[in-house]
């Protein structure tokens, strides 16, 4: 009886196993879809992407195979064992699906530069009545996002009052769908609106060994590149942009506004 108890239990962590690797399998494919596609450096970060990954794999992954080890037991009928499993398995992957579904919803959509910042704008604060409000050009929800816009200038004192008193609602300027334009178009606006990379330096002298980290990996001479500060879901980075194009090179886990 004892071993026959034990070759039970040997049996279901075999299943337990056996099921875990699947889950780990499909977890990983999931992990290129979410921080490849939706979340992409560094908006894992900014936006939260990572925490809510790991929340939904998590549970998946683990509870899954538990669930297994539970209802595995060979001396079932085969297709009774079978449908427990397939069960199982619509249970897992409904959740899965439930949990990455979530984790698109709130995914970062675009980087809007708005008057002296970039601020991130997440699918999930685009109802389609804004969506819909989009410029021709723009795409309002992007698949494998987030994209880089600029704010137009406001078209006169009404439009800029009802903006400024929605944002003060709640409501982000930089989620405005209807103020949406290519950021080239502000080129000289974010030109004149960044600061030098040294000004940085001074102002986060503790930080000046990081920050000439980041210098370095854009391979670019500190005196060529200006930053600007970002904001997002959860933080304040600082973006470093080209002092001439104000092309985007590089982001840092640094508050500087």
């Amino acid at each position: 009886m004892k071993v026959q108890l034990a070759q039970q239990w040997i049996d279901r962590i075999k299943a337990g196993g056996i099921h875990f690797g699947i889950s780990l399998a499909v977890a990983a494919v999931a992990a290129v879809l979410v921080f490849v596609c939706w979340y992409p450096y560094p908006y894992r970060e900014i936006s939260g992407g990572r925490e809510l990954f790991l929340i939904v794999v998590t549970v998946d992954v683990i509870l899954g195979p538990l669930i297994t080890i539970t209802v595995f037991n060979r001396t079932k009928p085969w297709a009774v064992l079978w449908r427990d499993l397939a069960v199982v398995g619509v249970i897992q992957t409904c959740a899965l699906a439930y949990g990455l579904w979530t984790v698109f919803v709130a995914r970062p959509v675009h980087l809007v530069f708005e008057g002296d910042r970039f601020s991130v704008v997440h699918a999930v604060e685009l109802v389609p009545e804004l969506a819909a409000k989009a410029p021709p050009t723009v795409v309002a929800l992007p698949l494998l996002g987030p994209t880089l816009l600029s704010l137009r200038p406001y078209r006169d004192g009404n439009e800029k009052a009802d903006v400024t008193l929605a944002a003060l609602s709640g409501f982000p300027v930089a989620s405005h769908t209807e103020l949406w334009q290519p950021y080239a178009m502000a080129r000289e606006q974010v030109l004149k609106a960044a600061k030098p990379v040294a000004d940085l330096k001074l102002r986060f002298k503790p930080q000046v060994t990081a920050i000439d980290a980041i210098v370095a990996s854009t391979g670019r001479q500190p005196e060529s590149l200006s930053y600007l500060p970002m904001s997002g879901r959860k933080s304040f980075w600082t973006v470093l942009i080209d002092a001439q194009t104000a092309e985007v090179l590089a982001f840092m886990p640094l508050d500087s506004f």
